[in-house]
């Protein structure tokens, strides 16, 4: 598709990276003729252009900063009846009436023509994929239609938790939440003084694409206290974060109940352990979470606060141990 002179102007702008850096990402998200496509984050409009370029059916553009919106604006009059444009926050928009209804698919069929493209701000990347990911285990959101498929940019440190492998140092609470729900395929690598303004960290392009069946058939909440416990202390032994799952009193019990049970050796640190591991330790968690429900809503963060409230009461100086805080999620 040729655009006409009236994006020059928009281009003028600045973009956030070269056109043919953009057409590159955009072509990581496959055949995009006659697709609908939400872009997240257009910004000047830069990698906008280069999925209008591929030919799409209709674009929906959500923006926040109001700043760009004119530009964005003068970018849909040169591409008449393509764009609509939205001043929002991703976070927060109902992506369930972003397409028509016609191109809804059942879940096990091949994915629709829908795509996600978004040019990332890093503030926002985590969260934002952490949302989605819960929305394609429940399948609603921009799910709601089948296994749609996204095509993100990350900083490179997350695009590699996102795809680590058992044993890799930057296997994470990311790692498994985003693996167990879809194919990850960290695409390539951005050098940062390729954006305008230049970050301090180069970017990883992600595609991602919501599997048939997860890897492990749980519900997200679970998984994810499951895998948010195992990584709090991701130094030490799995044993040491899985028995965060139970309160004091049993604690060791149900911890070496749950790992003779699931079959995982307790002394694997967490960015050892396996997705079928994982997996095993959700489906032994349920059961118990099942047996005794108060199980599931235990907060063991809650229990250390508890204990220093009560020792503060008391006039104790002791501190109850600190958590090793999972900076990488």
């Amino acid at each position: 598709m040729r655009l006409s002179g009236e994006l020059s102007l928009l281009e003028n702008k600045g973009l956030v990276c070269s056109l043919c850096l953009a057409d590159k990402i955009v072509k990581q998200a496959g055949e995009l003729k006659n697709a609908h496509v939400c872009e997240v984050g257009p910004g000047p409009g830069g990698i906008t252009r280069s999925i209008l370029s591929a030919g799409v059916e209709q674009l929906l553009l959500i923006e926040k900063d109001a700043r760009f919106i004119p530009g964005l604006q003068m970018l849909s009059e040169a591409a008449p009846g393509k764009v609509r444009i939205v001043h929002g926050d991703i976070l927060t928009y109902n992506m369930e009436k972003a397409f028509p209804k016609h191109l809804k698919k059942n879940w096990e069929d091949e994915p629709p023509d829908i795509h996600i493209i978004g040019n990332l701000p890093f503030s926002v990347s985590t969260p934002l994929i952490i949302k989605w990911l819960e929305n394609v285990s429940k399948r609603d959101g921009p799910f709601i239609y089948g296994r749609t498929q996204m095509t993100l940019t990350f900083q490179k440190e997350v695009g590699e938790r996102l795809t680590a492998n058992p044993g890799s140092n930057q296997r994470s609470r990311l790692s498994i939440m985003a693996q167990h729900l879809c194919t990850v395929e960290n695409c390539f690598i951005i050098p940062g003084q390729a954006f305008v303004p230049k970050p301090e960290v180069d970017v990883a392009v992600v595609h991602l694409t919501p599997l048939v069946q997860p890897k492990i058939q749980q519900p997200f909440e679970l998984v994810e206290k499951v895998v948010q416990s195992v990584f709090q202390f991701r130094r030490k032994y799995c044993f040491r974060g899985i028995e965060t799952l139970f309160p004091e009193n049993g604690r060791l019990k149900r911890t070496e109940q749950l790992m003779m049970t699931a079959d995982v050796d307790p002394t694997l640190r967490p960015f050892q352990l396996s997705m079928s591991q994982f997996r095993n330790l959700c489906n032994v968690y349920r059961k118990m979470c099942d047996e005794d429900p108060s199980l599931f809503v235990f907060n063991y963060r809650e229990e250390l606060r508890q204990k220093k409230k009560t020792r503060s009461l008391l006039g104790s100086t002791g501190q109850p141990e600190q958590t090793e805080e999972e900076n990488q999620l």
